[in-house]
């Protein structure tokens, strides 16, 4: 049995949990509604107010499908009701962030500054100029854009300038002299 797929998903107090016979999962929740179509092989049903995942076989991809399913069903309910959040920080002189209505205006060094737009389900906050925070409720959603924004400016080796997730460790090289 998949360690993962077996555990039951609690559903916490004001969620909404509805899956369809052709496995459309519908998860409401006080931040918001997720809608995902998950593998026709995988069933779930609701017992003693969790979410039960099963497979209907032993084979490799039913296994596989087995976790991955319940995965994604664990972080729906969380995503609606506690949300998900990444932080970015920017390192590097003259490197900053603001926000410009929805979106993002970010000066990285270039001879412009770099606009990011809206995404619909993220919201950005800025807290100081070089923090930006990706809040959402879709955990799919926020590493996405997260993703998209570090790809700006990735941490380079030798002086850690760049854009890095918060608690990311940016493995250090020596220069040339080798000292």
């Amino acid at each position: 049995m998949s360690r993962v797929g077996r555990l039951p998903i609690e559903i916490p107090n004001g969620v909404k949990f509805d899956v369809t016979p052709d496995n459309v999962v519908t998860v409401k929740g006080p931040k918001g509604e997720l809608v995902k179509q998950m593998h026709k092989d995988i069933n779930m049903a609701v017992e003693n107010n969790a979410i039960v995942v099963t497979r209907p076989s032993d084979t490799a991809q039913h296994r596989a499908l087995h976790g991955l399913t319940r995965a994604l069903v664990n972080n729906m309910v969380v995503g609606v009701t506690e949300g998900y959040q990444k932080t970015l920080q920017l390192v590097g002189v003259g490197y900053r962030a603001q926000k410009k209505g929805a979106g993002l205006v970010l000066n990285l060094g270039y001879s412009h500054p770099v606009e990011i737009d809206a995404v619909k389900g993220v919201e950005f906050e800025v807290p100081e100029a070089t923090k930006v925070v990706v809040k959402g409720i879709d955990k799919e959603l926020v590493g996405s854009v997260a993703a998209n924004i570090r790809v700006w400016r990735k941490p380079e080796p030798y002086k850690g300038k760049g854009i890095k997730y918060e608690n990311e460790v940016i493995r250090r090289k020596e220069g040339k002299s080798g000292k």
